[in-house]
């Protein structure tokens, strides 16, 4: 009777074992009672009655990534192209995952390469190369409307490789060197006219430039000669005026600083190493004593006019009487003298 008892526990306790059950995170377990779908179980512990409940699929409800194998695809323009891509999807209802498809991994690749294959064989070569965006936003739409009734959600389908053909991709190399030939050779070009176009604007500010010089100079000359203008004028009415007031006295002068002023200049020559001076030369001794009459007469005016000379016991002169200028007696030479 103990045995027995013992024997029943046993059995109650492994039966009680086969009622539990422990859902992993992220995974959903389908509970079929009598081989009907009943339950979703989900993560975490669920007592089921063993012999009528059993689990049918655990279903993954984690985002999961498909690869898809490569795919030979023939372009609208009749190009080959191999293509590989990947899809990510998630399941969102264990039920439908696991009841509507039979094997829904396979569906779902299937699915997405014969979608692939329409969406880039309605397109051209250069097209599948330049619009890899379009064709993702374009498969992601179809396939995922198509797996609804799945219980599943498509995020994203993306074109991991496009594989020319090796003759099509030497032709494509050789079009973009010579595109980026042609598209050097263009930026040269304006780089070389945007130059031409600097230097012919600085030459023409350089032009303008120097003719407001020029014109201001020429301007600034007129002013300088016309000054000059006015004083030689200026200078020839004093001049005129002292001649007409003192007459023949006033011409010797300014005769005699000429005179003294262009001798001067030959004393000071630096390649005038000896003046040689001609017999009337001494014209300008007698010039020199005219002035000093001159001055002789202006001192003898200052001391009343009527005081006796310098010299001492001479008579004075009276200063409306004009004293001829003293002109020396010119100098023989001694050779002149001895004959």
């Amino acid at each position: 009777m103990g045995s027995f008892l013992i024997a029943l526990v046993v059995l109650v306790v492994i039966f009680l074992l086969m009622g539990v059950r422990v859902v992993r995170q992220g995974y959903v377990y389908t509970i079929e009672r009598l081989g009907k779908f009943t339950l979703a179980a989900e993560p975490g512990l669920h007592l089921i009655i063993p012999f009528i409940d059993r689990v049918g699929q655990k279903v993954n409800m984690m985002e999961q990534v498909l690869d898809i194998p490569g795919q030979e695809i023939i372009t609208r323009d009749n190009a080959m192209v191999g293509v590989d891509a990947v899809v990510f999807f998630q399941v969102l209802d264990a039920g439908k995952a696991a009841y509507e498809v039979s094997n829904l991994y396979n569906a779902i690749m299937q699915l997405t390469t014969t979608n692939l294959r329409t969406v880039m064989g309605s397109m051209d070569l250069d097209e599948t190369l330049s619009k890899r965006d379009e064709i993702n936003a374009r498969l992601l739409s179809v396939v995922d409307h198509a797996t609804s009734p799945w219980g599943v959600k498509i995020t994203r389908v993306e074109i991991k490789d496009i594989r020319p053909p090796a003759d099509i991709s030497n032709a494509m190399a050789r079009q973009m060197k010579a595109e980026r030939e042609k598209r050097a050779q263009i930026l040269e070009a304006e780089g070389l006219r945007a130059a031409e176009i600097l230097r012919a604007e600085g030459d023409k500010q350089s032009q303008i430039l120097s003719a407001e010089g020029r014109r201001e100079a020429a301007f600034r000359d007129a002013e300088a000669r016309e000054r000059e203008a006015e004083a030689e004028a200026r200078a020839t009415q004093m001049v005129s005026a002292a001649i007409a007031e003192s007459g023949s006295q006033a011409i010797n002068y300014f005769v005699a600083q000429k005179y003294t002023e262009a001798v001067s200049q030959f004393a000071t020559s630096p390649n005038a190493k000896t003046i040689l001076f001609p017999v009337e030369a001494s014209n300008l001794i007698g010039t020199l004593g005219g002035i000093g009459e001159l001055v002789k007469d202006a001192l003898g005016d200052g001391n009343g006019g009527g005081g006796g000379n310098a010299g001492g016991g001479g008579r004075g002169r009276s200063a409306d009487t004009p004293r001829p200028p003293v002109m020396p007696r010119p100098s023989v030479p001694p050779s002149a003298g001895g004959q």
